[in-house]
């Protein structure tokens, strides 16, 4: 489970900017060129047409695993985005000294996996009424997000919230605390170490837990 090691000194609170770790100029660590799954570019370049979007819904093992499934993915990749430090490493992330959520970036062809399916999924996948956690993982670094890259994307993570909502509430879950931003807003989506990237497949027997309500996010009116 990521960062179920450092979760005890997990802060349920936002660290400021100016209490946020300095990070550094670069990498502290080789990022891969391709993806071990798909075969496909990890950092692009992707194909003419291809949407990206962040996701943030807790452990990011298991939440890449499942989107990198589906019909029309390019390409996944686990990182860190959404707080202050720059490149920051896994073990800083988990201090929740950097204000980053683990978060996994999906390029994706949006004529094969419209914007919409694509956020219901998202939804489905993770509780996003947890606020600073999922289930036992605790702290920033496991708050729900999205960060989209374009106006269409924008409109379908509203559309798809506003019809979510109201069934998470009847059948007894809190208000979405899901953060939503642009991706220009959040900041740069920063890439996991090697041995982060398509955890799941790697080692096959790793242990990520599901956190999903089992409510269905319906599809928007």
């Amino acid at each position: 489970m990521a960062g179920w090691l450092f979760g005890s000194a997990a802060s349920s609170t936002m660290v400021t900017p100016d209490r946020a770790l300095p990070g550094r100029d670069d990498y502290a660590y080789p990022v891969p060129a391709t993806h071990a799954v798909l075969g496909t570019p990890l950092r692009g370049p992707w194909p003419e047409g291809t949407a990206v979007i962040s996701l943030a819904l807790g452990c990011f093992w298991g939440a890449e695993k499942a989107l990198w499934n589906l019909p029309g993915v390019v390409t996944t990749a686990a990182g860190y985005q959404g707080g202050y430090t720059p490149y920051p490493t896994y073990e800083e992330t988990c201090t929740s000294l950097t204000g980053h959520t683990e978060t996994v970036l999906v390029a994706y062809d949006p004529t094969v996996l419209p914007h919409v399916e694509l956020l219901r999924t998202f939804w489905t996948l993770h509780d996003p009424t947890q606020g600073f956690r999922q289930g036992n993982d605790r702290g920033s670094q496991y708050r729900s997000a999205v960060y989209w890259t374009t106006p269409e994307q924008e409109a379908a993570v509203l559309a798809t919230r506003d019809a979510y909502a109201p069934q998470l509430a009847a059948n007894g879950f809190g208000e979405i605390t899901t953060e939503l931003r642009s991706a220009a807003d959040a900041g740069p989506f920063y890439y996991a170490e090697d041995y982060h990237q398509q955890y799941l497949h790697k080692v096959p027997n790793g242990y990520c837990p599901v956190h999903s309500t089992g409510v269905a996010c319906p599809v928007p009116a």
